[in-house]
C-alpha cells in the first residue's frame, strides 16, 4: 500500500512530462511545409535542421517558435546565406506571425501569402526574388508591417508591378510599407493616403512618376521617402500636398523632378527633423518657416534652382550647394533691389527661363533676362510674350529706378498696383493683352500706361484716358491707312469693349497674274479671323504664299498679317509697309521649300500649346506641330525675351550646322523663324520620339520594348549618322552630346540624330579641340570630362554607351548599381567589369530579349564587344565610326526581316496625307536598297545642297 502510494506521485510526472512533450510537437501539417521549404533550399544545410524532424522539439529548432498546438508561429531565417525558392505551401502556416527572411539570396517567384489571417509582420527584403502574384497581399488582415525592399528584380521582365487596390482592403492596420527598389512603376497609389494606421512609407529607386496624389494632404503619415526614382520619367509636381502632411517627421524627396517652389506651409510640419530636398528642380526662396522648424536636424537642399538668401538654419547637417543663391553663407542678406525683383519673380510664380537667369545680388552684374541697366541702375524691365502668370507685385515699386516697364502679352491676373504710380521716372508701362482687372490707379500725365486687351477691365477703367499721354492704348489714334492693297489700321482698343484690334497689310511687288486678288484677300482674312481669339497673346508675324516656283524671286506674293508695326524696317524679299501706332519688327527667313513665318508656326502648334510638347531641354521647348495641308512639324522654341547668349550661340550653330549636313540619319532642318525675341527652329517630325523612351519608358508610355532587329537597325542608323559627320570633308563635326534622349525615331523605327546646338568643328577629324565641358554626364568620355579637349572619339565613347543602353534597358547613370565604388553608378564602367563573365552578361542584358535564344544571345555578344571597345578609357583605343558600321552591317543582314513582314516593318501610314505618305515611302525605298538595310558602300549618304535663303553667313564658326 505504501509502495503504491510512493509509486502515484512520480506516475503523474510522467504523464505531465509525456503531455508536455506531445503539446511541443510540431503540427503535421506545419511540419510538411517546413519540408516543403528544405527542400526548395539549394543549400538547407545552413539551418542545421533538427535530427528528429520535429522543428518544435524538444529540443526546439532556434530558427522558429511555435504555440501549444504545435503551429508555427515565427520564422525566422534572416541572414542566413539561403539560396533557393519558397514554396507556394508557405502560405498554409496559418498560425505564422512572423516571417523574417531578409538578407539572403533567395529567388525565383514569391508565392501568394493570400489568407495568411496571422501574419503581422513579414520581412522578404534583400533577395532576389523574380515575381511577386497579383493576390499576393490578399487576406492579410493582422499585418503591421511588410519589407519587400531591395528585389530588384520584382516583375521586371513584365515591366515592373503596381500595389494592388486589395492591400488597403485586407491590411486596415498596416504601419509600415517598405518596397524601396524593387520595381515598382506607375503613378503614386491615392488609396494609401486613405491607410489610417500607415506610418512609414518607404517607395524610394522605383520607376514611379507623376506628382503625390492630392489625397495624400490628410496623411497621418510620419516617414515619407520616395527618392531617387529610376529610369527619365521621376516624382514630379509640387510640394503644395507634402506640406499639409502636418505629422511627418522624415521627408526624403531627393534624385526626382519636383518643380515650383517649397511652399510656406511646410512650417506647418513642426515635427520634421529630417529633410532631403536635393537634385530636383525647385525653384524659388526658401520660406523662413523651413528654417525654423524646431526639432530639425537635417536638411538637404543642394543642386536645385533656388534664389535669394540661404536661410540660417539651424540644423547640425544643413547642405545648400549648386544654387542660385544671392550671398554665400547662411543669413546674409540680398541686396533689396535684388528681393525687389525676386518677390516680383514670385507672383509671377517663378518661370523657368527667369529663375535659370536670376541669380547673383546684382542685377546689373549679370545676364538677367529682361532687366535693363544704365550705368548700373536698373532701367527697363521687358518681359512681353513671356508667359507669365500670377500677379504684378507691389514689390516692383521698389525698383526706383524704372523707365519703361513691359509685361504685355502675358496671362498676368488681379489689379494694377498702386504702389506703380509712386516710380517717379516711370515713362512706359505697357500691360496689354493679359487678363488684368480695373480700376486702373491714375498715374502721373508724363507716363504713357496700355492696358488694352485685358477684357476684365470695365468701363470704368478706360477714365485716364482723358488726360494727356495716359491713353489706355498707349498711342493716340491713327487715321485708317487707305493705300491701295491694304486692309484699314486702327489703334489699340478700348478697355472695356471686349476687343482686340488688328491690322491687316498685303504686301508684295510682284503679283502674277494667275493669282487672284480675291483669293489673297482670302487668304489674309484667314489669318485675320484667327487672331482675333481673345485668348491669343499679340501676334507679330507673316504669312507667306508662294503661287508658283519659291525658287523664282520675281513669282512670288506674300501677304502679312501683323499686330506690330514693320515700318521701323522690312522683312527679307520684296515688301511693303504702312504706319502702325503699335511697335514691332518682322523678320521672314526662306529655308528649303517653306518660308517660315512665326505666325505660321503659332497656327500650326495652336499658339505653343502645352498639349503639344514634345519635350523640353536647356535650349527650350520642343513643340508638335501641323501645317495647313496635314503636314507634321517639330518646332524648338528657344526661350524668348532677352535671350542669353549661350543660348544664341547654340540656336546659331544648329543653323550652321544644320545647313551643312544633310543624311538620310540626321534629323532634317526645314526652315526657322526669327522674330522680335522669338526664335524657331523647325525640323521633320520624328512620330515614336526619343529612342530613351523605348528604352527606359515604354511601360509607362505604353509602349511595346524594342525587338532586337529594331534595336539593331537603330545602332547602324545612328552608326551611319555619326560617321557621315566625322567624314564630312574640309568639316568634320564632333556632335558632344549624343545619348538615347537625342536619337528620335520615324514610324517605321529607324532611327535619325538630332539637337546639334552643342556640335563642334573640327577641322581635322581626330584633333583634339580644347572647349568648355558641355554634354550629359554618363556619355561623356573621360579624356573629355577631365581635359575639356574633345575628338571625334568622344563621340565614339557616347555612342558606346548607347550600344549598352540599347542591350542593357538601363539607363547611362543609375544609383542602384552603386556597388564597391562610385564608378558603378556609371553603365559604361559597370559594364566593362561584368562582359566578360558569360552568366553576369546574360543577367545583365534587357530582360525584355530572349537570352535563352543562343543565336540572340550571340548577337548580343558582339554588340557587347562592339560597345566594350567603343567605351575604352583611352581615346587611342576606341575605333573610328567607320568600324562600327562594319561590324552592325552584317548583324542587321542576319536578322533582317524576312519577305512577308518587310511591309509591315517600313510602318507607312495610309491615313497619312499625301506628302507625308510618300516621304515615308521614299524614306523606306531609300533604306530597303539592300533587304531591310543600307549598302555599306551607302553608309555615306547623299548631301542636297544648301536649302535656299539660309544666310551664307552662318558658319560653323559662329557656333562657337
Amino acid at each position: 500500500m505504501g509502495s503504491a502510494a510512493a509509486a502515484a506521485p512520480l506516475l503523474l510526472s510522467l504523464l505531465l512530462l509525456l503531455a508536455t512533450a506531445a503539446a511541443a510537437a510540431t503540427h503535421p501539417a506545419d511540419l510538411a511545409v517546413l519540408e516543403d521549404l528544405r527542400k526548395s533550399l539549394t543549400n538547407p544545410d545552413a539551418l542545421g535542421w533538427p535530427d528528429n524532424g520535429d522543428a518544435c522539439g524538444p529540443p526546439a529548432w532556434p530558427h522558429v517558435s511555435c504555440d501549444r498546438d504545435g503551429r508555427v508561429d515565427n520564422l525566422d531565417l534572416k541572414n542566413a546565406g539561403l539560396a533557393g525558392t519558397l514554396p507556394p505551401s508557405i502560405s498554409t502556416l496559418s498560425a505564422l506571425q512572423g516571417l523574417s527572411l531578409q538578407g539572403n539570396a533567395l529567388s525565383g517567384p514569391l508565392p501568394s501569402f493570400r489568407g495568411m489571417s496571422s501574419l503581422r509582420r513579414a520581412f522578404l527584403n534583400n533577395n532576389d526574388f523574380h515575381s511577386i502574384p497579383a493576390d499576393f497581399f490578399d487576406g492579410l488582415t493582422d499585418l503591421l508591417e511588410i519589407s519587400l525592399g531591395n528585389n530588384p528584380r520584382l516583375n521586371a521582365s513584365a515591366g515592373g508591378w503596381a500595389l494592388p487596390a486589395s492591400l488597403a482592403a485586407s491590411a486596415e492596420q498596416l504601419q509600415i510599407l517598405s518596397l524601396d527598389n524593387c520595381s515598382l512603376s506607375g503613378a503614386l497609389p491615392p488609396f494609401l493616403a486613405a491607410m489610417t494606421s500607415l506610418q512609414n512609407l518607404t517607395l524610394s529607386y522605383n520607376n514611379l512618376s507623376g506628382p503625390i496624389p492630392a489625397a495624400f494632404n490628410a496623411s497621418a503619415l510620419q516617414r515619407l521617402w520616395l527618392n531617387n526614382q529610376l529610369g527619365e520619367a521621376k516624382l514630379s509636381g509640387t510640394l503644395d500636398v507634402v506640406a499639409a502632411m502636418t505629422s511627418l517627421q522624415e521627408l526624403w524627396l531627393h534624385g526626382n523632378q519636383f518643380s515650383g517652389p517649397i511652399p510656406e506651409a511646410i512650417a506647418d510640419c513642426k515635427g520634421l527633423y529630417t529633410v532631403r530636398l536635393n537634385n530636383n528642380q525647385l525653384r524659388g526662396l526658401v520660406p523662413p518657416g523651413l528654417a525654423a522648424l524646431p526639432a530639425l536636424q537635417e536638411l538637404k537642399l543642394d543642386n536645385n534652382n533656388l534664389l535669394g538668401p540661404v536661410p540660417p538654419v539651424k540644423a547640425p547637417n544643413f547642405t545648400f550647394s549648386g544654387n542660385e543663391f544671392c550671398a554665400a553663407k547662411p543669413g546674409d542678406a540680398c541686396a533689396p533691389l535684388v528681393m525687389a525683383l525676386l518677390h516680383f519673380l514670385a507672383a509671377v510664380q517663378y518661370p523657368t527661363k527667369l529663375v535659370d537667369s536670376w541669380s547673383g545680388n546684382n542685377p546689373c552684374g549679370g545676364a538677367w533676362m529682361g532687366v535693363t541697366c544704365v550705368q548700373g541702375k536698373v532701367t527697363g524691365l521687358n518681359l512681353p510674350n513671356s508667359g507669365l502668370n500670377g500677379t504684378i507685385s507691389p514689390s516692383l515699386a521698389n525698383v526706383t529706378t524704372l523707365l519703361d516697364v513691359r509685361l504685355d502679352g502675358n496671362h498676368l491676373t488681379g489689379r494694377v498696383p498702386d504702389s506703380l504710380t509712386s516710380l517717379a521716372s516711370l515713362q512706359k508701362l505697357d500691360l496689354s493683352m493679359n487678363d488684368l482687372s480695373g480700376p486702373l490707379p491714375t498715374f502721373k500725365p508724363s507716363v504713357q500706361v496700355n492696358v488694352s486687351g485685358n477684357l476684365n477691365f470695365n468701363s470704368t477703367a478706360a477714365a485716364p484716358d482723358a488726360q494727356p499721354g495716359n491713353s489706355p492704348g498707349g498711342s493716340p489714334a491713327t487715321p485708317n491707312d487707305s493705300s491701295p492693297g491694304s486692309h484699314g489700321k486702327s489703334n489699340a482698343s478700348i478697355p472695356g469693349n471686349g476687343k482686340k484690334t488688328s491690322s491687316a497689310v498685303l504686301l508684295g511687288t510682284t503679283i502674277p497674274v494667275a493669282i487672284s486678288v480675291v483669293a489673297l484677300i482670302s487668304i489674309g482674312a484667314v489669318f485675320l479671323c484667327k487672331r482675333r481669339r481673345a485668348s491669343t497673346p499679340p501676334l507679330t508675324a507673316s504669312v507667306v504664299v508662294h503661287p508658283r516656283d519659291s525658287s523664282d524671286p520675281d513669282n512670288l506674293a506674300k501677304i502679312v498679317v501683323a499686330t506690330n508695326d514693320v515700318s521701323s524696317g522690312t522683312s527679307q524679299g520684296n515688301t511693303h509697309s504702312g504706319s502702325s501706332s503699335l511697335t514691332g519688327d518682322v523678320h521672314m527667313i526662306e529655308a528649303g521649300n517653306f518660308v517660315i513665318a512665326v505666325q505660321v508656326l503659332r497656327g500650326a502648334t495652336k499658339n505653343f500649346a502645352k498639349e503639344n510638347v514634345l519635350g523640353r531641354g536647356g535650349f527650350g521647348v520642343v513643340y508638335k506641330g501641323e501645317l495647313h495641308d496635314g503636314t507634321m512639324i517639330a518646332v524648338k522654341r528657344m526661350e524668348s525675351v532677352a535671350v542669353s547668349n549661350k543660348a544664341l550661340d547654340e540656336f546659331q550653330a544648329e543653323i550652321a550646322v544644320l545647313t551643312k549636313v544633310r543624311h538620310r540619319n540626321l534629323v532634317s532642318i526645314l526652315g526657322y523663324a526669327i522674330e522680335g525675341n522669338e526664335r524657331l527652329l523647325v525640323y521633320e517630325y520624328m512620330p515614336n520620339g526619343a529612342l530613351s523612351r523605348h528604352l527606359f519608358g515604354w511601360k509607362q508610355f505604353g509602349l511595346e520594348p524594342l525587338s532586337l532587329k529594331k534595336r539593331l537597325n537603330i545602332a547602324l542608323d545612328v552608326a551611319r549618322g555619326m560617321e557621315y559627320l566625322h567624314n564630312l570633308g574640309h568639316h568634320r563635326f564632333i556632335h558632344r552630346d549624343l545619348k538615347s534622349a537625342n536619337i528620335l525615331l520615324g514610324d517605321d523605327f529607324r532611327a535619325k540624330v538630332s539637337d546639334f546646338g552643342l556640335m563642334k568643328d573640327a577641322p581635322d577629324g581626330n584633333f583634339s579641340v580644347a572647349t568648355r565641358l558641355a554634354g550629359t554626364f554618363g556619355y561623356l568620355a573621360p579624356e573629355y570630362a577631365v581635359t575639356g579637349k574633345i575628338s571625334t572619339k568622344a563621340d565614339v565613347f557616347s555612342f558606346g554607351v548607347v550600344l549598352l543602353e540599347l542591350i542593357t534597358g538601363t539607363t547611362a547613370i543609375d544609383d542602384s548599381r552603386v556597388g564597391e565604388g562610385e564608378e558603378t553608378r556609371h553603365l559604361a564602367y559597370w559594364f566593362c567589369q561584368i562582359r566578360k563573365d558569360e552568366e553576369k552578361l546574360r543577367a545583365a542584358i534587357d530582360p525584355t530579349l530572349d537570352v535563352t535564344d543562343e543565336e540572340i544571345f550571340e548577337s548580343i555578344s558582339v554588340i557587347a564587344e562592339l560597345a566594350g571597345h567603343c567605351t575604352a578609357r583611352e581615346p587611342s583605343q576606341r575605333p573610328d565610326m567607320g568600324h562600327a558600321v562594319n561590324v552592325l552591317v552584317p548583324m542587321v543582314e542576319k536578322w533582317k526581316p524576312v519577305k512577308d513582314e518587310a511591309e509591315d516593318y517600313l510602318g507607312i501610314d495610309l491615313h497619312l496625307p499625301l506628302l507625308q505618305m510618300v516621304k515615308s515611302w521614299q524614306d523606306a525605298e531609300a533604306s530597303m536598297t539592300d533587304g531591310s538595310i543600307l549598302s555599306l558602300e551607302d553608309s555615306k549618304g547623299s548631301i542636297p545642297a544648301r536649302p535656299a535663303g539660309f544666310a551664307e553667313s552662318f558658319t560653323s564658326a559662329d557656333g562657337r
